[in-house]
């Protein structure tokens, strides 16, 4: 049962010769996930805000589900969200370290051998859960003598270690949430460890708090529940607890929790997609924590500057992607023209024989409708290849095919005789905005539009023959007269 009270002001400031440490632990199961790196920001804005020390460290205890490629894709996302660390640490090379505290538990009776089968165990949950009981471990184990445990250890019976968990309330003043209490004695024995040198998260997590001088620990709100377990551990081992500022879930745009089965959970997914790593850091920044101000936009400086933990909100932040499209559409507005064409290159989002001048045209026309880098492809793809289209597409409205096929004949004749250093938007729109008026806007620019983009919706004809050149633009109005005859 968990306990929540109103929580008093709390104070986030550190004793003065206390040095900020924090962590960020993921396990390598799967990709960085977007959650952790919400996670990993409001550790790292934490540390820089307090002059402290920010360390990732590996929790890779699972030995089955742990996998080097997702490990690798964890420390690529964070050294290109900018997260770097000042230390580093992975669990699987600690053992040693484990096997001292789990020896020191057994030792001193906090924790013992638990020899159960699963059969057992689940045979054993069945009842409790028949008789209206919670079920948890009845403790069958703790009462073994030292002899049976000897004989069964040396049988090569299989076994796990169990924490002998104290039948007490464990409560924890929490930087968020405040004060919040848990009874354990509804929690039983858990299993801590597979042997001495193999701890679980639980064990694991507390040993390695107290060894790598954590001073708080920000993390997210589906661990809350493990810090009581936590520090039951901390208090056997006589270890001091760090501080907790359990963070609010991320969760889907229909409030339900976000998991890793989200369809777009992982950081490289939003790095793929064209998404800016400031503005993704900005976007994550503004789910869960707010503001003094009343702004959307920050730079890393003064997310480090405003940062608070008491300005962390304690209720779940729908990820709303649309608020992510037009952050990151800010981000894409300062970019330099010259900036934009380097990065759009870097991606291969140009094709090949593209001369840094007429990209730089293409750019400039759909820019202002880009929200994100992998939009200009979809975008821009017409100046590069006209996809077919049905000749009626040229058609305006009530227009004949007739009177299309001259007004495509006659700009076809007119702009052969323009000279290329005119083709610009200012100067074909003197040359053909008269024509327009007397044959009618829509008749004149329609199908003049289409036949340069293949498209129902595009940007206008002036923009795209200004890109297109001369050369390209009478080419593909060619094509419309032969669709038409």
């Amino acid at each position: 049962m968990i306990i929540l009270k109103k929580p008093d002001k709390i104070k986030n400031t550190m004793p003065p010769k206390i040095q900020v440490r924090v962590r960020i632990a993921p396990s390598p199961t799967g990709y960085l996930h977007i959650g952790t790196a919400r996670t990993a920001l409001f550790n790292w804005l934490f540390a820089k805000k307090h002059k402290g020390v920010f360390i990732v460290r590996i929790e890779d205890t699972d030995k089955e589900r742990s996998k080097p490629e997702y490990e690798k894709d964890i420390l690529e996302q964070l050294k290109w969200l900018g997260f770097n660390w000042d230390e580093f640490y992975r669990q699987s090379e600690r053992g040693e370290i484990y096997e001292k505290y789990i020896k020191k538990l057994l030792d001193e009776r906090h924790a013992y051998y638990c020899f159960c089968t699963k059969e057992e165990l689940e045979a054993e949950r069945q009842s409790m859960l028949t008789n209206g009981h919670a079920p948890k471990y009845s403790g069958k184990c703790r009462t073994l003598e030292a002899s049976e445990v000897k004989k069964k250890l040396k049988s090569g019976a299989e076994k796990v270690i169990r924490f002998k968990m104290p039948e007490t309330k464990i409560s924890f003043t929490d930087i968020v949430r405040g004060k919040v209490s848990f009874d354990m004695s509804l929690v039983g024995d858990i299993v801590v460890a597979k042997d001495v040198s193999s701890p679980l998260y639980n064990l694991a997590a507390a040993i390695d708090d107290y060894e790598m001088k954590i001073s708080h620990v920000i993390r997210a709100e589906d661990h809350l529940a493990n810090t009581p377990k936590q520090i039951a551990m901390q208090k056997a081992l006589g270890l001091p607890s760090p501080e907790y500022a359990h963070l609010p879930l991320i969760l889907n745009p229909d409030r339900s929790k976000m998991s890793k089965r989200f369809e777009a959970t992982a950081v490289s997914e939003y790095r793929n997609a064209g998404y800016f790593p400031d503005a993704l850091v900005n976007f994550l920044a503004l789910l869960g924590w707010h503001s003094k101000e009343d702004r959307e936009i920050f730079t890393r400086e003064e997310l480090i500057k405003e940062f608070e933990l008491e300005r962390v909100q304690k209720g779940g932040a729908a990820f709303n992607i649309e608020k992510m499209d037009w952050i990151n559409g800010q981000y894409l507005k300062k970019l330099p023209d010259s900036e934009l064409y380097e990065t759009l290159k870097g991606m291969n989002a140009l094709p090949n024989k593209t001369d840094k001048e007429a990209a730089l045209k293409i750019i400039l026309t759909v820019r202002d409708r880009m929200k994100k880098l992998s939009d200009f492809k979809n975008l821009a793809g017409l100046f590069f290849e006209v996809t077919d289209y049905d000749a009626k597409m040229l058609l305006w409205k009530d227009s004949s095919k007739e009177d299309v096929l001259e007004n495509l004949k006659e700009l076809d004749k007119i702009l052969g005789k323009f000279e290329e250093k005119n083709f610009t938007k200012e100067k074909l729109m003197e040359l053909l905005n008269p024509i327009a008026e007397s044959r009618g806007r829509g008749e004149v620019f329609w199908p003049l539009r289409v036949a340069l983009s293949g498209k129902e919706a595009s940007p206008g004809p002036f923009e795209i023959m200004e890109a297109l050149g001369k050369t390209e633009s009478l080419k593909r109005i060619r094509v419309a007269v032969k669709k038409l005859m």
